[in-house]
């Protein structure tokens, strides 16, 4: 099966690039996706070493921060369980999980934050889904020709 990449986003005063570093192994769960149509792309698609990149939301600048790998395929997001956490779902059930998560490791912070605007303004990358009107998915396909010009760019 052909690798698939992908973009995460997360808000940086809930769990930044940062965050990821200094996480045990650089490694973390993806947690607390309550969209369907990303679930599914967690549940079906995301594999064990898919490249991600990592795009910090509601903050300034918004853009792509770094690149990561999928390390752990989809399983039962235990947050929909806990009644205690701000993501738990009480028509999740532990033998019939709605919810779903990967695992995600660093594998490189950007020396620079790709912009959303530098994206928009790329023609290479007019067709990436993150600047589509309407599209507000916190994990979404991209494709590898977008990967790597976001990846070209942060070098520039």
């Amino acid at each position: 099966m052909a690798k698939k990449y992908w973009l995460v986003k997360s808000e940086p005063d809930v769990f930044s690039i940062d965050d990821l570093a200094k996480t045990k192994n650089q490694t973390t769960y993806w947690d607390g996706v309550r969209n369907y149509q990303a679930r599914n792309f967690m549940r079906d698609e995301m594999k064990i070493g898919g490249k991600v990149l990592f795009y910090h939301s509601n903050s300034d600048p918004v853009g792509v921060v770094g690149i990561c790998e999928v390390v752990k395929e989809g399983y039962p997001d235990f947050t929909a369980f806990d009644p205690e956490d701000k993501h738990f779902d009480p028509k999740s059930k532990k033998n019939e999980p709605t919810w779903i998560m990967v695992d995600i490791k660093l594998v490189e912070k950007l020396k620079r934050t790709v912009t959303l605007s530098e994206i928009k303004a790329n023609p290479k990358l007019q067709n990436m889904k993150l600047i589509q009107r309407g599209s507000r998915l916190s994990v979404m396909p991209v494709d590898k020709s977008e990967f790597d010009e976001i990846v070209k760019m942060s070098k520039k």
